[in-house]
């Protein structure tokens, strides 16, 4: 008897996700696959974590989106996994899952006054000022000074956003919502504090160079900031990366007080460690300090001595963490599905038949986009030895037929957006851009992205 084709789901349709399906669609295997997305648009965290003045690295949507048009990989869009289908409804129709659902929480700071008024998460910012439609569509921009935690890229990109003035984003695909509020932001300064020296941040040397040309707004440095143990000049010896970065933030020491004459400014502050955040009547009214000391290996061990800075919000930056799904194994500690190089495994930590992770969830938030490929390609080679030794037995759907899917969504209800979809708002959102010399300028409301999508009247404001 003849093999059936393998049906295969992959549930996020983030680069992730869309790696997976590409790298499956190209092995050995009769394979027939379907990528489910629970927003209305794929792309993931391209499309809503990569700040808008970042043009560069969205031009990552290009190479997904060649992907996808070739039309051997199914896009359902709109569909919740846990609430429209849940894993025993997946099993029904498809014979393996590939869950690459991302990282899209913020990790937990637990310092005193984190939850204060005026206390953000980098993630619902950046989110918010992404465009997606599942956070409001306001956001509380009243601070003249801001503190930003954290040593990575996207503490830059909140910081940068926050003290950008809002004209210099119009070129963009910034959402006409959030240019409104960031023009009418009073920032003036924005304070970025990092526990350890200036060789162990995680900043990206582009990025940061990327910073000190941000218009009428000044980067400051504090000479005093500036230590270096064994263990620093280990890691500027032996990274290019880091050598660049130390060069780039030790030259901004070197600025005489004249030259800063911008009306905004960016304050990056290292060995300083925050440890509680001051509120007063509820509200964030400033940020509390320990001064770090380097120890030899490139880890800090507190001073003892604070410092307390007038701020009225703060955005912790520290990190993303995964979430839960349905029937689905889950580590709270490292915020991941437990697996196995990509196969996911019970609490007694045996492989759970035809259940596979990738990407974030399944590595942690770490990495960038060459890491998500070869982790891809990882996890399906593993599909494939396990299809291999499994046989038939492998085979196990029972509604092998693409349409049965589709019957059983539509029968829930649920407004599935094919790639069709996808193309209808997608030239939708470059013609409100085109007028203004803009390549796009995003929809936001969701259920304007479906109408859109299924060629429905877009509702009126």
């Amino acid at each position: 008897m003849s093999t059936p084709t393998l049906r295969v789901a992959v549930v996020g349709a983030g680069p992730a996700g869309i790696y997976a399906a590409d790298i499956l669609s190209k092995t050995d295997l009769d394979v027939s696959i379907d990528l489910f997305e629970r927003l209305p648009a794929p792309f993931g965290l391209v499309r809503y974590g990569v700040a808008p003045d970042h043009p560069r690295i969205k031009q990552i949507i290009v190479a997904l989106h060649k992907v996808l048009e070739r039309g051997d990989i199914r896009l359902l869009a709109n569909v919740d996994y846990g609430t429209d289908l849940k894993l025993d409804d997946l099993r029904q129709f498809y014979d393996a899952v590939i869950f690459s659902t991302g990282s899209i929480r913020d990790a937990a700071l637990p310092i005193p006054g984190i939850d204060l008024d005026g206390s953000y998460g980098a993630a619902d910012f950046v989110s918010w000022y992404d465009g997606h439609p599942d956070v409001p569509r306001t956001w509380p921009l009243e601070a003249q000074h801001v503190a930003v935690l954290g040593a990575g890229n996207v503490a830059l990109d909140v910081a940068r956003i926050l003290a950008k003035h809002a004209d210099d984003l119009l070129p963009t695909e910034v959402p006409a919502n959030v240019y409104d509020l960031l023009k009418a932001s009073p920032v003036t300064d924005v304070h970025v504090f990092a526990r350890r020296g200036p060789a162990q941040v995680k900043f990206s040397p582009l990025e940061l160079r990327e910073l000190g040309h941000v218009p009428d707004v000044d980067v400051i440095v504090y000479p005093e900031d500036f230590e270096f143990d064994e263990g620093s000049m280990a890691a500027i010896h032996s990274s290019n990366q880091t050598k660049q970065v130390v060069k780039t933030l030790t030259d901004w020491t070197l600025k005489e007080p004249e030259e800063l004459t911008a009306s905004r400014r960016i304050h990056l502050h290292f060995l300083h460690k925050p440890v509680e955040i001051l509120g007063e009547d509820g509200k964030v009214v400033g940020i509390r300090t320990e001064r770090t000391a380097l120890n030899g290996d490139g880890n800090v061990t507190g001073t003892g001595q604070t410092h307390d800075w007038p701020v009225q919000a703060v955005y912790r930056a520290v990190g993303y963490f995964g979430s839960p799904l349905v029937d689905i194994p889950f580590d709270d500690v490292a915020g991941v599905i437990p697996n196995r190089e990509g196969r996911v495994v019970d609490v007694d930590g045996e492989h759970i038949p035809g259940v596979y992770a990738t990407g974030w969830i399944k590595r942690g938030p770490v990495g960038l986009i060459g890491h998500t490929k070869s982790d891809a390609s990882e996890t399906i080679r593993h599909l494939g030895e396990d299809v291999a030794e499994g046989g038939d037995a492998f085979y196990t759907a029972t509604d092998r037929e693409p349409k049965a899917v589709d019957e059983f969504l539509a029968a829930r209800g649920v407004d599935v957006i094919t790639w069709t979809g996808w193309e209808l708002l997608d030239a939708w959102e470059r013609s409100l851009g085109e007028p203004h010399g803009r390549e796009r300028v995003k929809v936001v409301p969701r259920e304007d992205m479906v109408a859109i999508s299924l060629g429905r009247d877009v509702p009126t404001a």
